[in-house]
């Protein structure tokens, strides 16, 4: 299994909303990310700084950034778009994370 590790930015104002959405995530959107072989995804939030924080666990070549070509995934990234800091093609800003430590 490989880690990955990246971050990305809400907005003011859209933590409640942010959270809930995610809460009820799309079905087909939830099978699409395992059917690509992303495990153990987790999400965290920095308060002060409103920095979503992404650790995923992957079985496969591709993590979710990889899969910006899917409909589903781009019907969630214009859904999402007005909570979070995107691109022009509406998805996340996201800078990858190195990983300097990782204990077994």
């Amino acid at each position: 299994m490989k880690r990955v590790a990246f971050k990305m930015f809400l907005k003011p104002g859209n933590v409640e909303e942010y959270k809930r959405r995610h809460d009820e995530l799309w079905p087909e959107l939830e099978k699409l990310l395992k059917d690509a072989g992303i495990s153990e995804y987790s999400i965290f939030l920095d308060e002060e700084t409103l920095t979503l924080f992404a650790y995923q666990l992957l079985s496969g070549d591709s993590n979710s950034q990889d899969l910006g070509l899917n409909p589903i995934v781009k019907k969630w990234w214009d859904y999402n778009k007005d909570l979070m800091e995107v691109n022009e093609d509406n998805s996340p800003v996201s800078v990858p994370l190195r990983e300097v430590f990782y204990l077994k």
